[in-house]
């Protein structure tokens, strides 16, 4: 099969002058004309070949990609054979490319080596996005989302993610033409979860937004534009992601507050202007709150009635903040989940509950109508028996109260 007359010039050219990537692009041409393009006839007889591989490995994979050597630092074809079977001439379609990553896989194998050749191409067609046609730079964000999804021999995604970032290519939108035919295409096989886990290692987990051009940089152009594109779950996960750095930087600053023992009305304030620039849920602040106040608490050990002390102080010192958000019986009786739940789950606190509920009361933070519904049905499972026979004695004397009234 490999009885041609150029075939023979080929390897004595490649004797006698070695550093010559010309003939090496010619010969691997060959091969693939001479098999019609059966990628696993071709994979065969490069395998059996004597052809310098570690020397000219770019140069196989600019084969492999246009179907013939490019001028050095451009995509543009250089003189020399070509053959029609190259990833660029393929169609636009994942059955189409599929055989030629499966083939890149078969050759990565015999050749570990390669894949460093393979960065390498790759980083300069990515660079290079505004000389390809609309199709090709299709072809080449599928051919990488199958590359992923295949788990090609060790590629690592900062090779793809990294090189896009050139700002010539981000502000004519080629980029985000570009990443969103490849999340389309590896979701196909693939869950976010394996998506996130891939732009984690790529290190743009947290840099989505760098792929936009800055007209439509913002966290409503990341959501308008994946929503059109049918990618919804990924608008979900940003905006979860948003909004957890939202709650963390509130937590952050209230932590900073509370520590420093600022003015409760400057608290207020703040959290009030967070809340409304973030537009976070009160369900979620009044969570915080506690979180907040009983995190600064001064915890003494194994004393159990110095914790009660300080635990009761904090409630009290902060009563007023509470007071602010919890501004509903539904938001009262979250607070009342969120003392159930840390009572139960530290056991330094788990006397403490009748007390802290009582506290609450007595600051008007929480109302009798809150405690008496939790108390009668609202109270989650976690510890239920021991804390509403705990708090039994306290509700007895808000019914009789309330019979006195």
């Amino acid at each position: 099969m490999l009885c041609s007359g150029t075939r023979i010039k080929t390897r004595k050219r490649n004797i006698a002058a070695p550093l010559d990537p010309a003939a090496f692009a010619d010969a691997v041409v060959q091969i693939y004309l001479d098999n019609a393009g059966d990628l696993e006839l071709v994979a065969k007889n490069l395998e059996s070949s004597d052809l310098n591989f570690s020397r000219y490995g770019d140069t196989f994979f600019e084969v492999v990609f246009t179907g013939g050597r490019t001028q050095p630092g451009t995509i543009k074809p250089d003189e020399g054979e070509r053959h029609p079977y190259s990833v660029i001439e393929c169609e636009a379609k994942r059955e189409a490319i599929l055989p030629s990553v499966i083939y890149i896989q078969k050759i990565l194998r015999r050749r570990p080596f390669l894949i460093k050749n393979l960065e390498n191409v790759m980083r300069r067609f990515l660079q290079s996005l505004e000389l390809f046609e609309d199709n090709e730079r299709k072809k080449l964000a599928i051919f990488t989302a199958l590359a992923f999804s295949q788990k090609l021999s060790g590629l690592p995604p900062e090779t793809v993610f990294q090189p896009l970032l050139k700002d010539n290519l981000v502000v004519k939108g080629l980029v985000l033409s570009f990443i969103t035919d490849f999340f389309k295409e590896y979701l196909v096989d693939n869950s976010l979860d394996d998506l996130i886990s891939i732009l984690k290692r790529g290190k743009m987990e947290d840099n989505l937004l760098d792929f936009f051009p800055s007209a439509k940089r913002s966290p409503e152009g990341f959501s308008e534009h994946f929503t059109k594109e049918g990618l919804v779950p990924l608008v979900e996960y940003n905006e979860k992601k948003i909004f957890e750095v939202k709650l963390k930087d509130m937590k952050s600053a209230l932590t900073t507050q509370i520590a420093e023992e600022s003015d409760i009305s400057e608290v207020i304030e703040n959290v009030k202007q967070r809340v409304k620039d973030a537009k976070l849920p009160d369900i979620e602040v009044v969570r915080i709150l506690w979180d907040v106040i009983m995190d600064a608490v001064q915890w003494s050990g194994k004393n159990q009635q110095q914790n009660a002390n300080s635990a009761l102080r904090q409630v009290k010192t902060w009563a007023k903040l509470l007071n602010s958000f919890c501004s509903s019986g539904k938001l009262e009786l979250e607070l009342m989940y969120k003392v159930q739940m840390q009572c139960y789950e530290d056991a330094k606190l788990m006397k403490l509950f009748p007390e802290i509920v009582k506290s609450l009361y007595d600051q008007d933070v929480l109302a009798e109508d809150t405690i008496l519904y939790w108390f009668r049905k609202g109270s989650n499972p976690k510890g239920r028996q021991t804390f509403v026979k705990a708090l039994e004695p306290f509700v007895n004397w808000l019914e009789e109260a309330e019979e006195e009234e």
